[in-house]
């Protein structure tokens, strides 16, 4: 499906873009760690216990940008009248996001 045209907006994630920013530094900084361990041939439970915890900051970050797409542009779309297309969209990034 296509991406929803808009308006240019502010979109709501804004609010939190300082916090959302700061949390991917620190998973930048995180991946540059698995490259320094997997240069110093580090044990690799401990390289596969750090990539998990990228794994979580990043998912964590998708979750935050989710639920302000749905309490803001998603729920403008439905006061807008173009809400079924706005929820097709967001499914569709759901299946993609679950695999199916």
């Amino acid at each position: 499906m296509a991406q929803v045209a808009r308006t240019p907006r502010r979109y709501k994630y804004s609010r939190d873009k300082n916090a959302l920013l700061a949390r991917l530094k620190r998973v930048e900084g995180q991946a540059r760690g698995v490259q320094r361990m997997l240069e110093g041939d580090r044990y690799c439970v401990d390289v596969v216990q750090q990539l998990n915890a990228i794994s979580a900051a990043v998912d964590e970050v998708a979750l935050i940008v989710l639920q302000n797409h749905i309490e803001g542009c998603v729920s403008d779309a439905i006061k807008e009248g173009v809400g079924e297309e706005c929820i097709g969209e967001l499914m569709d990034v759901m299946r993609r996001a679950i695999g199916r």
